[in-house]
């Protein structure tokens, strides 16, 4: 397998996962700063221009709730997807949460040319993401983190994903001292050796 990723961005919950279920895998850095995901090569990968992108023997597999939801399913001994019918529903509730709300808060800071051209729209929804970005971390701390972890003490594939959000909560001018739940987590999650390993890489 080959993980395409670029430093910082979601697609490092993949690489996180990954390491967590115990697969062998390679990476492949695509560099956003020179615009290498608008350019043919990488489109013919990836139309969306995004990562991540897992290539599987030539399958060609994006988005990262999937790719999530593939490691777990291709590594159950890893544990990663709980047993219990609620508590699986649990860590895709959170998951999609992630990808429907809280990620696209944290966009319109950087990304804002998906949704408006004028310069006062961008500024607006630029001003906006302290806001959105806190309103969405007192959701996971009220909502999503049933004990050190997403799933209790017990890792899943919605952890990783967590993490990275959270990574960016602070940049996005979210004062993490009201959010003692989520400040827990992100260390626990930077003791884990998966975590260790990525940001060693230069991943984070």
């Amino acid at each position: 397998m080959k993980l395409y990723y670029a430093p910082g961005t979601i697609s490092i919950a993949s690489a996180i996962a990954l390491h967590e279920a115990g697969l062998e895998f390679t990476s492949r850095a695509v560099d956003f700063a020179a615009g290498e995901q608008t350019r043919p090569a990488y489109l013919a990968i990836n139309p969306k221009g995004r990562v991540p992108v897992l290539d599987i023997d030539g399958t060609l597999l994006t988005e990262t709730g999937a790719i999530l939801e593939y490691i777990a399913t291709v590594a159950p001994e890893a544990g990663l997807m709980p047993e219990a019918t609620l508590d699986a529903a649990h860590v895709r509730a959170v998951m999609y949460y992630l990808a429907s709300t809280m990620h696209p808060n944290h966009a319109h800071k950087m990304r804002g040319h998906r949704w408006a051209n004028e310069a006062a729209s961008l500024a607006d929804m630029t001003a906006k993401v302290p806001e959105t970005m806190t309103a969405s971390a007192q959701y996971v701390e009220d909502h999503c983190l049933r004990g050190p972890l997403v799933n209790g003490a017990t890792i899943s594939i919605a952890d990783p994903y967590l993490f990275v959000v959270c990574s960016w909560l602070e940049g996005d001018g979210v004062d993490l001292g009201a959010f003692p739940k989520i400040r827990a987590f992100c260390a626990a999650m930077e003791e884990r050796a998966s975590v260790r390993t990525v940001s060693a890489a230069g991943m984070l």
